[in-house]
């Protein structure tokens, strides 16, 4: 039980750091945590004028390599429809580009800045 506590705390606090980083990149932050019954996307946001949904996978033991082995299949799909709902509740988005991006976030040690990796695009429908 505490075991997940932690992972869901530290997953929650990769989430807020690249939701951070991402608005003083410029993207606005539409939602965070979005969550219907099929799921939740972590982050919705707009990157000019395409929506993008992103995946945060925090990962404070291990390598970013192994990471990408998480996003399988059925996680994909599942946020490809959870986007497609997204975007019918909220019509003002209809008619942009979606995108799908995953960020890769490593521990930070030693004082050393986070490991991170945007996968722009990562995957299509």
């Amino acid at each position: 039980m505490a075991d997940n506590l932690h992972r869901m705390q530290t997953g929650r606090a990769g989430e807020a750091f690249v939701a951070q980083k991402l608005a003083a990149d410029g993207w606005k932050i539409c939602a965070r945590n979005w969550r219907r019954r099929s799921g939740e996307i972590d982050i919705i946001a707009e990157d000019g004028g395409t929506l993008v949904f992103v995946e945060v996978k925090t990962w404070p033991g291990g390598r970013l390599e192994d990471l990408e082995y998480v996003i399988h299949r059925e996680k994909r799909r599942r946020m490809i429809g959870l986007a497609k709902t997204f975007v019918a509740e909220h019509p003002e988005y209809e008619g942009f580009f979606l995108r799908f991006d995953i960020v890769f976030l490593g521990p930070e040690k030693d004082g050393m800045e986070r490991g991170i990796r945007h996968l722009r695009a990562a995957f299509t429908e």
